[in-house]
């Protein structure tokens, strides 16, 4: 059937899959009981083993194991076989699947009882629920059951075939009687299928009208009785079951889908000797183990891999062709008798079972027809029957059935070759007639009747032969014309297809170099632009390249630059804010000394001027107080105003550090993985710096607080004496007393007022170093945050340098606040002084030279240890400063390093770039070839074929050749001495046969041409083989003349034009 009108066949298993094997045993019967047989079969159902021995009662060990799919004992129920083989088949049969069972054993060993069963005397049983039904009914009950629960269309038709000695009968013909022999052909669907003619299917609506179509087919099988078994089937029985599944699509279009079960009872192989067959039952039985030993040798061909499989020796295996090594899933279901008298025959059973596991059949699902083509089939088939039925009807045409006129033509064709054979025979008798009557030509009473006779029979055979003579040269004539024209013709086909096959070549041969010429054009010029792409874009590539590592090198090198400067410049800063710092504390150690000399040589010289002067007057000592006052607070003034200077400059120092840290916040971010190391480096130097700055500054702060303890000892000691001398010198000592302490306060002031600069300045630098530490070792432990907390960090810095400034500006407001409280004391002193100058001048004398001693004792300790003490300040920032320097040394030889290795890395890189593009031109420019022609393609050549063209020659000129050949024939007749034939009677019989062979050649009958020349009829050939001899070479002829190619006049052959290309191109 069409494409159109079918869908695609099933998706095939990738892998075949082997034929199923099941092996029954069945229990001992009555008569192996009797014959006092033993068991030499063991079933494992569990592990599918099958247990044969094979040594006898005395030898138990011999055994000979088989492992099949499945393994079913004695024990076994029929529905235990039915669920574990058949429920699995049956599922793949509503798949669309075709499967086969069958059941396979020696005679007397259960097949049909497995494949039928019986009918239980229980009335009460169903035939579904009877325990001894079999795999057919359970299968069709289960079948009804399962579309009936799928809520499908369905069909189900079933068909009972019968081979009985190699003839096919229908079992479920409605004939009582099964005569009619079924024909088998092969399946044009179907390579490995076939169909039986006539074999009828019956329609089963439901599941009860199965069992009657069981026992329908039961009652005509063949049976009979055996000594092996009483109801031995004499035959095998194929009962297929066809079902029709409608089903619906992705699309909406309703399919049928086919699934076909055939469940196969082949007959039982048998021992003719123990079976007791006797003529019917032994042809029988012969003819039942020769189709199961063909059965058998299709198995081990197939097993072996044979390139023949013996199909066709058997209808059985013929049937059975597809089954196995096909398309359809089968299964085999051996059935095996326990008694040791059938041991060789179980034996047998086993070997083919275990051989024809080996069977790989691949099943494929039918195809699935659509609507349209089921009712297209069925429409057909009922126009078919419907003429049929008329022609039977009205009596006209061929009303019989296909195989009664099949029988008909066939007796037809045997009766025309009877009669052929026939009119031979009476041929040979009319001869034998004419030589008995030649024999009885004396008889003087029939002399005269066949003298009469013959001479009418002459003149009539003359006259035949007159004409026969003219019509056999007319004919010679025509047959000697015909037989050169196609002579001729055959040579102008010979030619003409020599020419076609040159033209044909070289047109061909033409197309592919033009072909091949185009595509390496093509090629060559894809070749070309792509090469001209290639090495433009690779050129700009590396130029890019080439330029941004130069770029990456120039802003590498701009960078290592600037970080080197930037090291530099903290560097300088650094060491000038020490030596600032040293400067700073050598003069603050030059002005406490200076002040401490000038007020100790004051007091010396003051001492002496009141030792000089107590016998001065009141005016002197006034005069003296009044410039000593002045003298104080010029000497405050020259104190104050470089303290104020420096705090200025410290300010400004302070200032350009804030700004100089402002501007390195945002250069310090890319500083931030070079500087990890240092950072570290540098916190330790900073907290060593710090410590040493500690101890210096706590030693400073220990001998101020040992100057302050001197100076309360002196002021106690001052006191004491002062109150000793206190009656001698009353007003005088007293006022005397008032200068000197306040001379102490004033120095202590002074003291004090030295000693908070330096505090502040110990605690601001104190400050600023935790700080610094603290923020360098934040840096190190959090510098994924690094720019955001170098910012905050300094912006706090900042801050706190800004407030160092407004402190010191406090501290410069309060120096003046504190320099004008002085100078009113200083006015307020000389008020009273001069109202108490008097009373004191006497006790001062006495005191001069106790005071100048221990002003002298007082100053020399303070000025050596302040000595001491700024000696080793300035040596401790300058061992910082050494330090620092160190670092930053190493750092700039670091920075130096980096810069070598960059620079040596761009070189290199650089390097490599040119380098690859060296090897990219080369590649371009020497190793890319062009396709160069190498000159072995083919040149010019001559075309062999014909230039000149056979023509036939006019009819007059033919004519006469025949005849000048027929004038030199009848001379070689005439010189021959043989003496002349008489002219035979001839009935009017022989007559027609000869001018029915009168279309003859004339150049194979020659003898035929001149009435005088007769030829031999014993040496001439039949006529129907010399026709088909003519009608083959004419068959031959025309096979060799082109049927689409139409003749060419001569002249256009021989004006064709050469080929100006070589046939081939051969690069």
């Amino acid at each position: 059937m069409s494409s159109q009108n079918t869908l695609a066949c099933g998706r095939k298993e990738e892998k075949g899959k082997n034929i199923q094997v099941v092996v029954r045993c069945r229990p001992f019967n009555a008569v192996e009981r009797k014959s006092a047989s033993y068991g030499v079969l063991d079933c494992d159902q569990n592990r599918k083993e099958v247990a044969v021995k094979t040594g006898g009662v005395t030898d138990k060990q011999a055994r000979k194991t088989y492992t099949f799919d499945m393994v079913f004992g004695p024990s076994a129920k029929q529905i235990e076989v039915y669920r574990s083989v058949l429920c699995p088949i049956l599922d793949e049969v509503m798949m669309g699947y075709n499967c086969t069972v069958f059941a396979y054993g020696q005679t007397g060993t259960g097949k049909t009882f497995t494949m039928e069963g019986e009918r239980s005397t229980d009335e009460e049983y169903t035939w579904e629920e009877d325990p001894l039904a079999g795999i057919i009914p359970r299968t069709l009950h289960q079948i009804f059951d399962k579309l009936s629960d799928n809520n499908t269309e369905f069909s189900v038709k079933v068909s009972l075939l019968e081979i009985y000695n190699e003839e096919l009968f229908d079992l479920l013909s409605p004939c009582p009687d099964v005569t009619e022999r079924l024909q088998m052909f092969d399946d044009p669907r179907n390579k490995r299928g076939v169909v039986i003619k006539g074999l009828e299917e019956i329609t089963v609506h439901t599941k009860d009208e199965v069992y009657q179509i069981l026992e329908r087919g039961a009652a005509k099988r063949k049976t009979a009785s055996t000594l092996m078994n009483a109801y031995s089937s004499r035959s095998h029985s194929v009962f297929s079951v066809t079902i029709h599944m409608k089903e619906v699509n992705m699309e909406g279009e309703e399919l049928v889908k086919i699934g076909k079960l055939n469940l196969v009872d082949l007959a039982g192989s048998e021992n003719i000797g123990r079976s007791g067959a006797v003529d019917k039952r032994a042809r029988e039985a012969g003819n039942i183990n020769q189709s199961l030993l063909t059965l058998g040798r299709v198995i081990t061909a197939l097993v072996e891999r044979r390139p023949h499989i013996p199909y066709r020796e058997s209808k059985l295996t013929r049937i059975l062709q597809d089954s196995l090594g096909g398309r359809t899933k089968t299964s085999i279901i051996a059935t095996v008798s326990p008694a040791s008298v059938n041991l060789e025959e179980t034996m047998s059973t086993l070997d083919y079972a275990n051989r024809a596991k080996s069977i790989l059949n691949k099943p494929e699902v039918n195809q699935k027809l659509t609507k349209r083509t089921l009712i297209k089939e069925y429409t057909e088939e009922i126009e078919r029957l419907k003429r049929d039925l008329a022609a039977t009807r009205d009596k006209h045409g061929v009303y019989l059935s296909s195989e009664n006129y099949e029988s008909m033509n066939s007796k037809l064709l045997s009766h025309e070759l009877q009669i052929t054979e026939y009119m031979d025979k009476m041929t040979v008798l009319e001869d034998e007639l004419k030589k008995v009557m030649e024999m009885f030509s004396d008889s003087k009473e029939q002399a005269d009747q066949l003298t009469a006779l013959l001479e009418e029979m002459n003149q009539q055979l003359q006259a035949a032969h007159r004409d026969l003579q003219e019509t056999r040269l007319r004919l010679g004539e025509e047959t000697f014309i015909t037989s050169k024209l196609m002579t001729t013709e055959g040579e102008l086909y010979s030619t003409a297809d020599k020419l076609l096959s040159t033209a044909d070549v070289s047109t061909k041969d033409v197309s592919g170099l033009h072909a091949k010429l185009d595509r390496k054009r093509e090629v060559d010029r894809h070749n070309s632009r792509v090469q001209q792409n290639f090495a433009q874009h690779m050129e700009n590539s590396y130029s890019q390249m080439q330029r941004s590592l130069q770029q990456q090198s120039n802003a590498h090198q701009s960078f290592m630059e600037y970080f080197g400067t930037t090291v530099s410049d903290l560097h300088k800063v650094n060491g000038r804010a020490l030596e600032d710092a040293v400067s700073t504390v050598s003069s603050y150690k030059a002005g406490v000394k200076a002040v401490l000399e000038e007020n100790v040589g004051q007091c010396v010289t003051k001492l002496e001027q009141q030792e000089s002067l107590s016998v001065e007057s009141k005016q002197n000592l006034l005069h003296m107080l009044e410039e000593h006052q002045m003298h104080l607070e010029e000497a405050l003034m020259a104190q104050a105003l470089p303290t104020v200077t420096t705090l200025m400059s410290m300010m400004g120092n302070l200032t350009e550090t804030m700004e100089c840290q402002r501007a390195m916040i945002q250069r310090m971010e890319t500083m931030k993985r070079e500087m990890t190391s240092h950072l570290d480096k540098q916190a330790q130097a900073l907290s060593e710096m710090r410590g040493a700055a500690l101890e210096g500054f706590s030693s400073l702060k220990a001998e101020i607080g040992d100057l302050k303890e001197q100076l309360g000892e002196a002021d106690q000691t001052h006191k004491t004496n002062l109150s000793q001398l206190l009656q001698c010198l009353q007003g005088q000592l007293s006022l005397l007393s008032e200068n000197t302490q306040s001379s102490f306060q004033g120095l202590m002031s002074r003291t004090e007022a030295l000693s908070a600069p330096v505090d502040s300045l110990q605690q601001a630098l104190h400050t600023r170093c935790s700080e610094a530490e603290t923020q360098e070792r934040s840096r190190l432990h959090s510098f994924e945050a690094a720019v955001d907390g170098l910012v905050s960090e300094t912006s706090r810095v900042t801050d706190e340098l800004a407030a160092t400034l407004e402190e010191s500006a406090g501290y410069r407001s309060n120096l003046q606040t504190s320099l004008k409280a002085l100078g009113e004391v200083a006015s307020n002193w000389c008020h009273k002084a001069t109202e108490r100058v008097e009373t004191a001048a006497q006790a001062q004398v006495d005191l001069t030279q106790a005071n100048k001693d221990s002003l002298l004792s007082l100053a020399q300790p303070v000025e050596t240890r302040g000595e001491a003490l700024l000696q080793e300040t300035a040596d401790c920032f300058r061992r910082h400063q050494t330090e620092a320097s160190g670092i930053l040394n190493n750092l700039q030889d670091q920075t130096g390093k980096d810069m070598a290795t960059v620079q040596s890395s761009r070189e290199e890189l650089s390097t490599r770039a040119a380098r690859a593009l060296q090897t990219l031109h080369s590649f371009l420019r020497e190793e890319l070839r062009e396709d160069i022609p190498t000159g072995s393609t083919p040149q010019r050549k001559e075309y062999d074929f014909p230039r000149v063209l056979v023509r036939s020659r006019a009819r007059d000129e033919l004519i006469e050749e025949f005849h000048a050949q027929m004038e030199e024939l009848q001379d070689e007749c005439d010189s021959q001495d043989e003496p002349e034939e008489e002219i035979k009677t001839v009935d009017q019989g022989s007559t027609e046969e000869e001018l029915a062979a009168s279309d003859v050649s004339a150049i194979t009958e020659p003898s035929f041409v001149d009435m005088n020349i007769m030829c031999d009829e014993n040496s001439r050939g039949p006529f129907f083989k010399q026709k088909s001899n003519g009608k083959k070479k004419k068959k031959e002829e025309n096979r060799r003349a082109p049927s689409s190619t139409p003749k060419k006049p001569e002249g256009d052959v021989a004006n064709l034009p050469r080929s100006k290309l070589p046939l081939r191109c051969q690069n």
